[in-house]
């Protein structure tokens, strides 16, 4: 019980229900947070009153248990808490804006399995706090430095079930309804039974798409492993092909991340996510000189459309922090990360699926052509990804060997080690929310980009 492994990031905190994540580790993180928020500016400027915060829930089977034990941590240090229900990550983000709260906190595990789940924290503005920020309410938890009130100063607990309906209007008054009705895609949506169904289904509805919801239920009982990956999304290519739809999307757990299926059923991959959704934002917004963000870790697809397009592209350490941060100082019209997620500034600082299917639905419609024909004008790169179980020290012993191992080669540092080439480029770096090494190559080919995981695998010494 005690190996089992409770991640502490930027991107929050994530266990195994029941060993390592248990209600007083829930619990210490709310009030790690909230106590946090106490030293912080609120969301109108002032510094006296309680902080409020907004607290919603992806669908899994340990969510309500989580959910409790995080709202005492945050009422027990002084905080007002709006529990918002089962909704996607992005909802949370939006509503903390919408109703003026200081922060944010969301029960979720993402794309993990069902045996994980995890908190995910929110400033006032809807961004993930900064690693230095980060750091702060990691020590704030480990230290048990918790600023615990008494009942003079506790505060009220309330529910809101807004949220599908304010998000679903905001991404709504962001996209050319008239020109999705008229072309009346027919669309395939597979929500893994996860929050990212009822939010989803308003703006379809809207757009007046043909739509065949696949796992629309918020069960939690998810229908296949539900990171939106090809081996996971055989059904949803099937179904497309039998509804002889023009396009497939998939959702993860919490709808932060989107993965895309073509009209011939052939999922193309979640780098393509944010390619499609850059590439129509991009000429839509019609700005030279416009810039975009992504992480290290995402295709170099990007650079291609930003270069066509006169844009250019801010790279970044993974994490959506990090991505959303850089965003906002250069101004960027979009950005996200090659896992599928798309960060649209109009809606929200956060990946977020649903702003994700209406920018490619409007793509779509704007290009009156197939998808697969629209990929196919989009220069192509072989990526592979692959990862390794994390052993005491590997993390450490990553930029010195491959520094020395690549010596002459453009090496960035930001996060773990990328090595780049004209043609190709590789990424290692340690996981923010899972105990794994991540391995990643790009190329023009794949077996250029396995080559190139095969030495750096040989070069770190894993088998």
């Amino acid at each position: 019980m005690s190996d089992a492994p409770l991640m502490l990031s930027v991107s929050g905190l994530r266990g195994l229900v029941g060993q390592s994540l248990t209600p007083p580790v829930a619990a210490r993180y709310g009030a790690a947070f909230g106590s946090w928020l106490k030293g912080q500016p609120r969301a109108d400027g002032s510094k006296d009153r309680p902080p409020h915060v907004v607290l919603g829930r992806d669908s899994r089977p340990s969510g309500p248990w989580v959910e409790q034990a995080v709202t005492a941590g945050l009422l027990a240090v002084g905080c007002r808490v709006t529990s918002l229900g089962i909704v996607t990550t992005p909802s949370v983000a939006i509503m903390a804006e919408h109703l003026g709260a200081d922060g944010g906190m969301v029960i979720t595990a993402s794309h993990n399995p069902i045996i994980w789940n995890g908190i995910k924290a929110l400033r006032h503005d809807g961004v993930a706090p900064p690693p230095e920020q980060a750091k702060e309410i990691i020590e704030r938890f480990k230290a048990d430095r918790l600023d615990y009130v008494g009942v003079e100063a506790l505060q009220s607990m309330a529910r809101d079930d807004s949220t599908h309906a304010v998000h679903a209007k905001l991404v709504m008054a962001r996209v050319d309804a008239g020109l999705v009705r008229k072309r009346r895609p027919r669309v395939v949506l597979d929500s893994v039974h996860g929050a990212g169904g009822a939010a989803a289904a308003i703006v379809l509805k809207e757009l007046g798409v043909d739509l065949v919801h696949l796992y629309a239920e918020p069960t939690g009982q998810f229908p296949h492993p539900p990171e939106p990956t090809r081996e996971n999304l055989v059904s949803l290519g099937k179904a497309v092909r039998d509804a002889k739809a023009d396009i497939g999307f998939a959702q993860d757990p919490d709808a932060d991340r989107l993965a895309v299926v073509d009209e011939r059923g052939e999922y193309i991959g979640e780098e393509y996510t944010l390619a499609l959704a850059a590439l129509h934002v991009l000429a839509r917004e019609g700005k030279k000189g416009a810039s975009v963000a992504a992480n290290l870790s995402t295709s170099r697809m990007l650079d291609d459309i930003a270069a066509a397009a006169g844009a250019t592209v801010v790279r970044t350490p993974v994490g959506e922090a990090n991505v959303a941060a850089a965003m906002r100082k250069n101004g960027c019209v979009i950005g996200g990360e090659g896992n599928g997620g798309v960060i649209f500034p109009p809606i929200c600082f956060v990946r977020d699926s649903i702003a994700g299917i209406a920018l490619i639905l409007e793509l779509l419609s704007a290009r009156n052509e197939p998808l697969s024909r629209i990929v196919g004008r989009i220069p192509s790169y072989a990526i592979l990804k692959d990862k390794v179980d994390l052993k005491p020290g590997m993390g450490e012993r990553i930029a010195p060997t491959l520094r020395a191992h690549f010596a002459g080669q453009k090496i960035d540092e930001q996060d773990g080690v990328r090595i780049d080439w004209p043609d190709r480029w590789v990424h290692v770096r340690t996981s923010n929310t899972e105990p794994i090494m991540r391995l990643i190559a790009e190329a023009r080919d794949a077996g250029t980009a396995k080559k190139l995981i095969a030495e750096v695998r040989g070069a770190l010494g894993l088998k």
